[in-house]
């Protein structure tokens, strides 16, 4: 049994290691193997294929990150008037700190995959999303209508969107941002740091008014050439 958990946790930190570097897509199974040191016959006999790997490889952060937002998720909801924007966000910091437990940097390797999922075009990671952690999902959703009523669910859709694009660059290059920040301004940030730094734009950002077309227009120039 041992041994058995040993290989399937060689294949897992190889995966994600190259799956966070090169993507889902530019990835294949033999360098997965090859950086595993194992053979390809355990990957299809641990897993069955290149996609339920990816899946395995998330389901290691969602089963410890998913229970914890869903506690939080429905603890608001009790609340007896809608919670602020800021409030709904603030509620992912300790679960996501957390993923650094699961496995060194937990936090930044996690929000890269799943930044990858999006940008390699992943459609089985949506149905994989909304099978085992839909009703979690609603309840954000939920609660992000609660505290932004004026939002039309289109604009909703996007600027959620918007905002995992924002987390997952901003993960992506915390190493980077961390050495601008002690050197540009002498200041000492860590991943929770970052993440701190980061609700507020993105509640901001959520909670925006919705600009008409005709506010839209004024805001965007001109091609020189156009409009004669």
């Amino acid at each position: 049994m041992a041994s058995k958990q040993s290989t399937q946790h060689k294949i897992l930190d190889a995966a994600q290691s190259l799956f966070a570097e090169t993507g889902f897509n530019d990835t294949s199974l033999r360098q997965i193997t090859s950086l595993a040191e194992v053979n390809l016959a355990s990957v299809n006999y641990h897993f069955g294929s290149k996609k339920e790997l990816i899946q395995a490889v998330l389901q290691r952060y969602l089963l410890v990150l998913m229970p914890r937002l869903d506690q939080e998720f429905i603890r608001l909801l009790a609340a007896q008037q809608p919670n602020s924007i800021s409030q709904v966000l603030s509620v992912f910091v300790k679960p996501l700190l957390e993923l650094n437990k699961v496995h060194q940097n937990g936090t930044r390797m996690f929000l890269q995959l799943l930044g990858r999922g999006y940008t390699d075009v992943q459609g089985h990671l949506r149905w994989f999303f909304n099978h085992h952690y839909g009703a979690v999902l609603d309840k954000l959703v939920l609660l992000v209508q609660q505290a932004c009523p004026a939002l039309p669910p289109s604009e909703l859709f996007w600027r959620l969107h918007f905002s995992l694009g924002t987390v997952v660059f901003t993960m992506a290059s915390n190493e980077a941002l961390a050495e601008i920040a002690e050197a540009d301004f002498n200041e000492n940030v860590d991943i929770e740091g970052v993440i701190l730094r980061l609700l507020p734009y993105l509640s901001a950002a959520i909670a925006a008014p919705v600009p008409t077309i005709a506010q839209f227009s004024q805001t965007v120039p001109v091609a020189a050439g156009e409009g004669r």
